[in-house]
């Protein structure tokens, strides 16, 4: 009888997480309808839901910060134009 570290699970996304952590993470968040491809380059738009949980993420880092005394801000994201 095999031993159950040696048998290999089936997962419903593959690669698996410890073979390519972000072609996993990518089809897990596709998965979850977390988000989704944009028509922009390198940008994925933030379904409902998974902006649900990035406004519950800020509001518990944003309450940890001021019980530490700091603030949050916001650094303006640069653009910058490819040459081909």
């Amino acid at each position: 009888m095999a031993n159950s570290k040696e048998t290999s699970t089936k997962t419903a996304i593959t690669p698996r997480r410890d073979q390519d952590f972000p072609e996993w993470y990518q089809q897990a968040i596709r998965a979850a309808e977390l988000a989704e491809p944009s028509d922009v380059r390198g940008c994925m738009v933030i379904r409902p839901w998974g902006y649900g949980i990035w406004e519950n993420m800020q509001r518990q880092l944003d309450a940890m910060f001021r019980a530490t005394g700091h603030r949050n801000a916001y650094f303006p994201w640069k653009w910058t134009r490819m040459e081909r």
